[in-house]
């Protein structure tokens, strides 16, 4: 396969400096992506970066994931209105270990191929450099004019953000253009990859290169995903959406996935899936034969989630997603672990009561009208109970006279209670 070709397809190529193709045309290649390990998970904006990587591995040639625990506690200025906060050293390792742990769904790291992916920390060569050998020894070959030129600088020192740029930010450059120097000396690594707003530093590091070891080395962009409706991709009103399921839950990715408009769809199942390209075509044009199936955002929302957590928790998204949208039986609903019950009723209301209050039972009637206003009264409750219009658990309370006890709390937690098709209503037992 074609790399480039690959990329170009799939919409995800912005910058190429000119003879990356024909490097890789000649030769098992070796690329890095940095990741700044700022957070003990990637969020989706990071896909972008991993999925090229992915590709890249796919095409025969050899991916580095480079974890920045040393630029991680300086922080990129590039596309920042202000300085980050700086992390310890605890802190930085404890991201690594779990971003590590995250990308092994997307690569392979099996040690006996040729191209198999390594993950490598920048920490490990910048932690013993001092300052005077890196101000000798790389400092003195950028001048602060070229340093000035890249857009990431010039927007800070123009007004376009009010902070202005310290230091140790203006730094950053020059110590991402050493990572690239570094790889190349000791892991042969020929090309650096990355967003679009990367450019500036990458090249930085191709001309560091130049410099310091006298070889040739390239430059490759994706462009910056965005949204058709000019939103910023992958944030929410919750923030962002993350890969690690203790900040967003399985059920939540797959609902942002399904959820994406049409015209998202059709680009985002070219980034962020490995569906062949007939295969895309075929499943776009189909969509736009019945786009009220919503088949692409199905699609997508399938392999993406199977990617980045599994098929066993998509299965269980996919089943938690029928239980407000479909016919779902209270056996469904009883599956439901805790996490993902209280993602699925997310914003439903929710009353309170002591579980000593229901051991002995409690009559429907006073759970819905008296311990919560689910009704305003119980002539009410009991009109809309008769007109099989109020459930337990996602079953149909048939009598009036039914006692609520603690055989019907969910995850030991919760009751769901049902008024009409739409109106859901939590009662957590505590």
């Amino acid at each position: 396969m074609n790399f480039i070709e690959e990329l170009k397809w799939r919409g995800m190529l912005h910058d190429i400096m000119p003879g990356t193709e024909e490097q890789l045309q000649k030769e098992m290649t070796t690329a890095y992506v940095g990741i700044d390990p700022t957070a003990d998970s990637l969020h989706i904006g990071h896909l972008c970066g991993v999925m090229m990587l992915r590709h890249f591995q796919r095409c025969g040639h050899k991916p580095i994931a480079l974890l920045g625990g040393a630029t991680g506690m300086i922080g990129d200025p590039s596309g920042k209105s202000a300085e980050r906060n700086l992390l310890d050293e605890a802190t930085l390792n404890h991201n690594v270990e779990c971003i590590r742990k995250q990308l092994e769904h997307f690569l392979d790291f099996n040690g006996k191929e040729p191209n198999a992916a390594e993950l490598v920390n920048n920490y490990d060569w910048m932690k013993d450099y001092t300052f005077l050998d890196f101000a000798r020894n790389v400092g003195k070959l950028i001048t602060v004019n070229y340093m000035m030129a890249k857009d990431s600088v010039k927007k800070r020192f123009n007004g376009e953000y009010s902070s202005g740029m310290s230091f140790t930010e203006f730094t950053y450059q020059l110590l991402q253009g050493y990572d690239f120097v570094y790889l190349n000396k000791h892991k042969n690594c020929k090309l650096q990859m990355g967003g679009s707003d990367q450019w500036g530093n990458i090249t930085t590091g191709t001309e560091l290169i130049r410099r310091m070891n006298g070889t040739e080395a390239f430059a490759l962009t994706c462009p910056l995903i965005t949204k058709a409706d000019g939103g910023k991709f992958g944030k929410t009103e919750s923030g962002n959406i993350w890969l690690d399921r203790r900040y967003t839950s399985p059920y939540k990715f797959y609902q942002f996935w399904l959820n994406v408009s049409d015209d998202d769809a059709k680009k985002y199942i070219k980034i962020f899936t490995m569906i062949s390209k007939e295969e895309i075509e075929s499943l776009i044009a189909e969509h736009e034969q019945a786009p009220h199936l919503r088949l692409l955002q199905k699609r997508l929302a399938q392999e993406v989630t199977t990617m980045v957590h599994s098929k066993e928790d998509y299965d269980a998204a996919v089943e938690a997603s029928n239980i407000l949208f479909g016919n779902a039986t209270s056996d469904s609903l009883k599956k439901l672990d805790k996490e993902t019950f209280l993602s699925v009723f997310e914003g439903v209301p929710l009353f309170q009561v002591a579980k000593s209050e229901i051991e002995q039972g409690m009559p429907i009637l006073n759970l819905l009208a008296e311990k919560t206003n689910i009704f305003p009264s119980k002539g009410e409750a009991r009109k809309m109970i008769q007109g099989g219009g109020v459930s337990v658990n996602k079953a149909k309370v048939d009598s009036i006279d039914m006692q609520i006890t603690t055989n019907d709390i969910l995850n030991g937690a919760y009751i769901l209670l049902q008024r009409g098709k739409k109106n859901y209503y939590i009662v957590e037992v505590k």
